[in-house]
This record gives structure tokens, C-alpha cells and sequence, in this order.
């Protein structure tokens, strides 16, 4: 849907499912800047370098403020009896850009909404741009769980992903983190990238257990349209993506890290696990209330907010969403508001995904012929009571196939 500069989409928020309200609700805040753009990345993020403004970090922060401050009001005017944020995740884009700036923002959230005691509160972060004061600043602002783009331990591949940190970094900067006080820690890592070789994925799972962080996240590199990288893709720079290279490199990934005492919780997603033999305490709470059903609240320019049945999306552009803010609009630019059968399909897309299962409950008849074959095809396996269809190892490379078929039973 195109809109101009001072247009704003209604969202019916009345339309929500207040039966789900009981679930933890989360709050997803985007950070839309980067020093620079990386070759591969999709993401709505905008370079710094060739920003305009003078300050287009702290112009954006006093924005963001203004949008949670009219979330509020909303919800008030909505009389949307929702819970205490349980969980807040800070991402981007570059969040550590932000600096000392991030506490602005968690304090208007904490005013405005109000934040549970116990809440899990994530900051992404690149190595280049922390510090010892960084995190030490973080860490009494209430940021629970730090989230470092790592990709990486080899120069050769983070020069191919254009990332501008070198390995040394960070490893320094987890190092900085656990000295400031942070109990959880997540490494991000891609597998993939043409011409790694096993070696390099070896070293780069090496040099991430010997910083003793609790989860690992692991994703395979997708060349998307229009980025740098599949530019030099078509040009034959370098070669494409080899899936079934990717799908060994999984496999060995998993297995590296099974063996150090991590546990898959997520396809993507790895923790450790802890004294109590199970890795609750290192999973990521906020994309768990992604995976099962949860509902959040989205702040920044291209962030997705969902409550109830009802997502919605914030204005790309930071300039054109300051503009409708300035003028008083919330700044949503696309909803829908999802039918029961739309949420039974999401249902089976993102729970499959994760380690409990998809619950059979949630299968028609048909759905369950095809989660038998599956059984049957060693893709899958029923676990506990009532029964939950659970991926295999080698289901999980399998897992969109498995999706579709269930999908069109």
C-alpha cells in the first residue's frame, strides 16, 4: 500500500483476540541505523556514512520516545487490558550505536507501559561499536541479555560479508560483556558463504565455545535480491550458494555444539544447558513468544507489531515516520487481521520449529496423515502427552517441505 508523508493506516487493534492476553507480551523496539550496510543484508537499516542530519541517531530517539509514549494512548483508548511487558528485545540495524541513548528509551517504555520484574531485556550489538563503558552502561540501564553479530572468527569470510570487525573483537567484547555483569550471552554466526570451507566452520564454532557464552544462533547465508552481494553472485564475482553444502554445514554445526553442552531449542537457535540439566534459563524469551503464539508491541520504522490475531507494520523510511509523528499520527503503514485459519497456518509454520513441537491438537485429520508420514520417513517424532510432533535432526533441514505439506493436506 503506498501513502503519502502525512497519511497513516487505522489499525483495528478492537479486533484482537483478547483471549491470547494472558500470554507474555513482549515489545520489540528497531534500531533502523548501521555504520555501513553489509553486502548481504535485507534488513531496513540505513548507512550512517551517507545519512543525512547531524545527529540522526538522537533525532530518531526522541521519535521512538514519542511513538511509545502514542502506543500508550492507544492502548488506553482501546481499553486493551494487556500484561506488564515481559520481555523487550532492542534490535536492528546497529543497536549499539545507541550508546548511553538506549536508557532514554527502556525508561519511557518502563513509564509508559510498565516492565514485569523479571523481564528479559535483549540489545543486539556489533563488536566494533562496544566498549567496556557500553556494556557497563547497559547493564544498570536493566539489558539482561546481550546479542553480538559475530558471523565469523575468519578474516577471509567476514571480508566476503563486508562486516568490519575482526575476529579479535569480537571475542575481546564478549569477554568485556561478561565482565560488566551479563549472565546471558548469544553469539550470531553464518554458515554458508561460498567457498568456506569445513575448517573455517570448525574454527569459527572453536573460537565461539572458548568464550563460554550460553546460546548460539546460527544462520544459514541467503542471497537476497537486490543486495550487494547478489549483485557480485550474478556477476560471477563469487559462486552461488551451494543448499546442500549449507545442509552438511547444519548438521556439523549441531553436532559440535551438542557435544559442548548446547541444546537446539529453535532450528536456528542453540543454549546451553544449565545446572538444573535443561536450558530454560539461556533460551531467548522474547523469540519464544514469537514461535508460540505470543503477543508484542513494535516500535521504529519497519518493525512488525502482532497482538491477538492483528500485525501490523511501522512506516520504512525514519524520515517520512518522523514526519507522520510529528504530525500526530501513529505511523502504521499495512495491517490485516488474521482469520482462524490464518492463525492455525501460522501456528503450524513457527511451532514446528521449535524443540517442544507442534501440538497434535492443532491438526485436522488430514494434517495428521501427513505428520505420520513424516514420523514414518524419519523427518519427525512424536514426543509426550498429549502428543507434539518434534523434527529429527534431519527434519530440520527438511522443515519448510514438511510445513508445505502440511499446510495443503
Amino acid at each position: 500500500m503506498t501513502i503519502s508523508s502525512f497519511e497513516s493506516v487505522t489499525v483495528p487493534w478492537q479486533k484482537a483476540d483478547t483471549a491470547t492476553f494472558d500470554r507474555p507480551f513482549g515489545f520489540y523496539i528497531h534500531v533502523p541505523f548501521c555504520t555501513s550496510r553489509c553486502g548481504y543484508c535485507d534488513f531496513n537499516t540505513y548507512a550512517l556514512e551517507t545519512y543525512p542530519g547531524d545527529d540522526p541517531i538522537g533525532d530518531w530517539v526522541q521519535t521512538a520516545q514519542q511513538e511509545i509514549r502514542k502506543s500508550a494512548e492507544i492502548i488506553d483508548r482501546n481499553e486493551l487490558e494487556i500484561p506488564a511487558v515481559d520481555t523487550i528485545f532492542v534490535g536492528g540495524g546497529t543497536p549499539s550505536l545507541l550508546g548511553e541513548r538506549l536508557v532514554p528509551l527502556l525508561d519511557t517504555v518502563r513509564s509508559e507501559f510498565g516492565v514485569a520484574k523479571d523481564a528479559e531485556i535483549t540489545a543486539e550489538a556489533n563488536p566494533e561499536s562496544t566498549s567496556p563503558e557500553l556494556f557497563d552502561n547497559w547493564r544498570e540501564a536493566g539489558v539482561t541479555r546481550l546479542s553480538l553479530g559475530m558471523q565469523s572468527s575468519e578474516p577471509r569470510i567476514l571480508g566476503l560479508l563486508d562486516r568490519r570487525h575482526t575476529p579479535a573483537r569480537a571475542t575481546a567484547a564478549i569477554k568485556e560483556a561478561i565482565a560488566a555483569g551479563f549472565e546471558h550471552l548469544n553469539l550470531d554466526i553464518i554458515y554458508g558463504t561460498p567457498g568456506e570451507s569445513s575448517d573455517e566452520v570448525a574454527r569459527t564454532l572453536e573460537t565461539v565455545l572458548e568464550t563460554e557464552v550460553d546460546h548460539v544462533s546460527a544462520y544459514a547465508l541467503t542471497v537476497e535480491p537486490g543486495t550487494a552481494l547478489s549483485r557480485k553472485v550474478r556477476r560471477g564475482e563469487i559462486p552461488p550458494v551451494d543448499e546442500d553444502l549449507q545442509a552438511s554445514r547444519y548438521l556439523a554445526i549441531d553436532k559440535i555444539l551438542y557435544s559442548a553442552g548446547f541444546r537446539w531449542y529453535e532450528i536456528s537457535n542453540w543454549a546451553k544447558l544449565g545446572e538444573d540439566g535443561t536450558n530454560q534459563a539461556a533460551r531467548c524469551r522474547h523469540n519464544m513468544g514469537y514461535w508460540t503464539g505470543g503477543n508484542w508491541w513494535a516500535v521504529g520504522p519497519g518493525a512488525h507489531g502482532y497482538l491477538g490475531g492483528v500485525r501490523w507494520s511501522i512506516r520504512k523510511n525514519p524520515r517520512r515516520y518522523a514526519e507522520l509523528m510529528e504530525a500526530g499520527h501513529y505511523p502504521a503503514d499495512w495491517c490485516e487481521v488474521l482469520s482462524p485459519e490464518e492463525r492455525q497456518e501460522e501456528t503450524i509454520m513457527l511451532q514446528l520449529r521449535v524443540a517442544e513441537g507442534l501440538p497434535e491438537t492443532v491438526l485436522n485429520w488430514q494434517q495428521r496423515e501427513v505428520a505420520e508420514q513424516a514420523v514414518e520417513d524419519g523427518l519427525a517424532k512424536w514426543k509426550g502427552e498429549p502428543r507434539a510432533l518434534v523434527l529429527t535432526r534431519r527434519g530440520r533441514l527438511l522443515a519448510d517441505g514438511i510445513v508445505t505439506n502440511l499446510l495443503v493436506a
